[in-house]
């Protein structure tokens, strides 16, 4: 049907178009359009889509505008139902010339040939495009000179250094490493070259009374020449503070040619606080918590207390509690179920208040990594990095995840990513250090730890590492004992190392000295099951199992998976004929070695399987030993025998379990001559029921012999060394 005569002019054009509906059509194309970019642009951005693949969108909606109408025109109302030859001329115009124009875009997204060296020419200028999104923002001077401003000029810089972390197109240098250069007279070029950055930012800070001052300047280190620079002069209000961060943040982007997706504008504009109190107080805590000590940590806690009881809405100050008390969990030996339990309750209203705060989403990774929940923690951390994606923290709590579940070249990846973004930080060139000794570049760890000792000599934790590599890398416990006990005298009140003092003694066959420095453990840190472990072990080999098996109870209540006490329970359980009743409980604690189908065996429960299989064999199950002893085998593939991490003597349990007394023995032989003598040697020499089957060979006998050999020789060099000799880390030998 066609228009009536009488309708066709009345009202003229625009009533005409109404009529057929073609103004509603195309209101209603272009509303749906708009809410198609929209999802397009979360979508993308939430998967790290192209920019090209939102251009071509918009381009293909553009050509379909004019399709819609020339629909709705001839459709749209009492338009004639058939399809005319004319309606098919224009339509299939508009839709070749929309393809054309599509073409046409492709081509030009396409690189023209050019002469070589033009194209080289474009290369490098992409490249310092690039290079020139690194940046370093150093420590800001204090200007108003007063000793109780240092805290909030630190604590500005910070938040602004944290604020370009969230930026991905950026890389951005961590704090601790820009700290070496507070007050530094050297130029800038030269503190780009150390930092491997571009860009540099320096500023000041001055405050007066209720106002701030706040000066910055982006430099381009290269050529020492000025991108940008503003002074912002505000009321002192923590709602001033946080916007200009976030103007810093922006115009920093934009002068090094970095776009900011809409997410990462957002989390940018996003005030923390309005309570310039709460502010302060968790800039306190943040600086306490840096120091790394037991006093300081207990004080940290409080700051954040503190700045939550000011402001309960203050998310990242929940964080700050997490931090310290996760802290404390490995560095003090704090219980770790309620410690865990703490933390996560802390790190559950953080993200209750913000859901996308980096640092809180780093914290629960963190908290499932020490619950064993690997994927939780995998996927917290990955997270976390694409939320901060300079934020050191995450890649570290990677390298560490890694690292636990037998990924030695994912976690040393990891360790390289978050040495790159903080070179000069401490604990990020320890945690390098640690990766590579996973992979057994012993001497390169060293390097690392030495690199941590001159960047800040006060740092325990460097010590204990060096001392490491040498007790449980090359087997030198002589060299181990004075590393730990420099780090014992620095924080005398962490039983950490003094309890490393206490298993090296015990190795060394120094009992005296390895029930002093356990006593000292245990004043420290009653409640740190390691404590109890070596406690337990102690009382083992004093033919003691009544108490042995007390104390490994103990542990077993709190952390019921722990291998140490496990293998006590063991030992006392099968000489006390108590076999099934140990049966049942690795069942119940292991349900992945017992659930239907293949069992699994990861980096987190390797050692485990490895005993369980031998308590089944003694039951005839070999079929299900042999399942788990494959599965360990396999993990072995991936770790190296010594280190702190390293697998030991766990090959000879296997070979002896399956019956190879030559492998076995072989293995031994390997392990004696690859420098093994930590991790308790007596035990396996006397009482590891897996090595019964090659305990009487002559040749068990002899490497054995050989070890106590060579302790006697380190015990009496060690009991000839000077009290004052220095330390200084050779190579690992």
């Amino acid at each position: 049907m066609t228009d009536a005569p009488v309708e066709r002019g009345a009202g003229g054009i625009w009533a005409r178009m109404r009529r057929r509906k073609v103004v509603q059509w195309g209101l209603a194309y272009a509303a749906g359009a708009w809410g198609f970019l929209q999802g397009l642009e979360y979508v993308s951005e939430a998967f790290g889509w192209p920019e090209q693949l939102r251009q071509v969108a918009i381009l293909a909606l553009l050509v379909g505008l004019p399709v819609v109408v020339v629909v709705a025109w001839y459709h749209g109302d009492r338009g004639q139902q058939r399809v005319t030859a004319v309606e098919l001329a224009i339509l299939a115009a508009l839709l070749l010339a929309g393809g054309g124009l599509l073409w046409f875009y492709e081509r030009r997204g396409e690189p023209a040939p050019v002469p070589a060296a033009q194209e080289a020419a474009r290369r490098d200028a992409a490249a310092a495009d690039r290079d020139l999104r690194s940046i370093a923002v150093l420590p800001f001077e204090n200007r108003s000179r007063l000793e109780d401003d240092v805290f909030f000029v630190d604590g500005i810089h910070d938040d602004i250094l944290t604020q370009l972390s969230k930026v991905g197109a950026l890389t951005v240098i961590s704090r601790t490493s820009v700290e070496q250069f507070r007050d530094t007279k050297l130029p800038m070029r030269a503190i780009a070259e150390r930092l491997d950055v571009a860009a540099i930012l320096e500023g000041g800070v001055q405050r007066s009374g209720d106002r701030v001052r706040i000066n910055v300047q982006l430099i381009d280190a290269r050529s020492d020449t000025h991108l940008w620079a503003e002074t912002y002069d505000r009321e002192l209000t923590a709602a001033n503070i946080f916007a200009i961060q976030s103007e810093v943040a922006t115009a920093i982007a934009a002068a090094l040619r970095a776009t900011l997706t809409t997410g990462e504008k957002a989390r940018v504009e996003a005030p923390s606080t309005q309570k310039l109190e709460a502010w302060e107080a968790y800039q306190l805590g943040r600086q306490r918590l840096a120091r790394r000590t037991s006093e300081s940590l207990a004080e940290a806690e409080r700051y954040f207390q503190r700045a939550i009881d000011i402001d309960p809405e203050f998310a990242i100050a929940y964080v700050g509690v997490a931090d310290t008390l996760l802290l404390r969990l490995g560095f003090t030996g704090y219980p770790p179920a309620a410690t865990l339990e703490q933390a996560d309750a802390a790190v559950a209203q953080a993200l209750a208040l913000e859901p996308n705060l980096a640092e809180a989403v780093a914290a629960a990774a963190s908290i499932a990594l020490n619950r064993e929940d690997y994927a939780a923690a995998e996927a917290g951390f990955r997270r976390a990095i694409d939320l901060s994606p300079s934020g050191a923290t995450a890649y570290r709590g990677c390298s560490r995840l890694y690292g636990l579940m037998g990924k030695s070249e994912d976690s040393l990846r990891c360790a390289t990513k978050a040495a790159e973004l903080d070179p000069l930080s401490v604990n990020v060139n320890l945690n390098l250090g640690r990766a590579l000794e996973r992979v057994g570049r012993f001497d390169d760890a060293l390097a690392r730890y030495r690199k941590a000792i001159e960047i800040d000599p006060s740092v325990p934790n460097s010590y204990l590492l060096v001392g490491s590599v040498y007790a449980h890398g090359v087997g030198r416990l002589d060299q181990a004992i004075p590393w730990f006990e420099r780090a014992a005298r620095i924080d005398p009140g962490n039983p950490t190392y003094s309890l490393a003092l206490a298993g090296s003694h015990v190795d060394l066959g120094n009992m005296v000295e390895a029930r002093r420095w356990l006593e000292v453990a245990t004043r420290h840190g009653a409640e740190y099951d390691d404590v109890a472990t070596v406690d337990a072990l102690m009382h083992l080999y004093g033919g003691e199992l009544s108490r042995a098996e007390q104390i490994a109870r103990k542990v077993l209540e709190t952390d019921p998976r722990n291998p140490h006490a496990l293998s006590t329970l063991r030992i006392v359980g099968l000489r006390t004929g108590r076999r099934d009743d140990l049966l049942g409980w690795y069942a119940k604690v292991f349900p992945e070695f017992s659930a239907a189908g293949p069992p699994v065996v990861d980096g987190s429960n390797y050692r485990s399987a490895v005993d369980f299989a031998g308590l089944l064999l003694e039951t005839g199950d070999a079929d299900r030993a042999a399942r788990l002893l494959d599965g360990a085998e396999r993990v072995l593939g991936s770790l190296q025998r010594m280190g702190w991490e390293g697998y030991g003597m766990l090959d000879v349990q296997i070979h002896a379990l399956r019956g190879d007394t030559r492998k076995a023995l072989g293995a031994l032989q390997a392990a004696s001559n690859a420098g093994w003598r930590s991790f308790a040697w007596r035990y396996y020499r006397d009482f590891e029921p897996a090595l019964a089957s090659i305990r009487g060979e002559a040749e068990f006998e002899a490497v054995f012999a050989a070890i106590e050999r060579d302790v006697a020789r380190q015990r009496a060099a060690l009991a000839a060394r000077p009290k004052d000799a220095a330390l200084e880390p050779g190579a690992a030998r």
